[in-house]
């Protein structure tokens, strides 16, 4: 045992290791494999791993931060949400029911949900995707269902609504409620409302 000037206290173990007791009570366990681990005075851990992995025990939030050697970080806390944060900005977040969130660099998001549910959003259009195959659009002036038989049906926010049937044929109502039929095939010279009309040819379009 090697006592210092500085109060510290160096033992040198059978391993070949050694423990540095520091008066404040942290202590330090170097090892011959090169990893160290460091025991602090509040509870709070460091230890550097022969794979060069910097893993930070935080004892006061109980959550573990850990650094690789790329780069990557993860975060693991108490009610067992991971955050993985990668060295190019992209950043997976895994919720204690299990979700799965991706957030990009380019602002893009992605959910996985325990179910298979996936939720994307890009720029203003939010998309789900369910595991039945169908689909969901969600923008600021419309949102739209797409059915797995190619059927899709949009509702507007000033309350127009167009079903698109795989067949091709279309049905809408305008914001008033009117229900308009019959329309065979889109953008046809069809006896409809103007503005009825331009709605349908934007549909078929999209």
């Amino acid at each position: 045992m090697i006592t210092h000037p500085d109060g510290k206290v160096e033992r040198v173990l059978k391993d070949g290791s050694r423990l540095l007791v520091f008066p404040n009570g942290t202590q330090k366990l170097l090892s011959a494999d090169g990893s160290a681990k460091v025991t602090f005075f509040n509870g709070d851990v460091k230890e550097v791993c022969p794979d060069q992995r910097v893993v930070y025990y935080f004892a006061d939030a109980q959550t573990t931060h850990t650094t690789f050697p790329d780069g990557t970080e993860l975060l693991q806390f108490p009610n067992n949400q991971t955050e993985k944060l990668y060295p190019d900005g992209k950043k997976e977040i895994v919720f204690p029911d299990q979700t799965l969130k991706t957030l990009h660099p380019d602002g893009r998001e992605e959910s996985v949900l325990p179910d298979g549910t996936i939720i994307r959003l890009n720029g203003g259009v939010r998309e789900v995707v369910f595991v039945s195959g169908e689909r969901e659009e969600h923008t600021a002036e419309w949102r739209r269902r797409v059915y797995t038989d190619g059927t899709q049906k949009t509702i507007y926010t000033d309350g127009r609504q167009a079903t698109h049937y795989a067949s091709g044929r279309v049905r809408i109502k305008d914001s008033q409620g009117r229900y308009i039929r019959k329309v065979p095939t889109p953008c046809s010279n069809y006896d409809i409302p103007l503005s009825d009309f331009k709605m349908l040819c934007k549909i078929m379009h999209d």
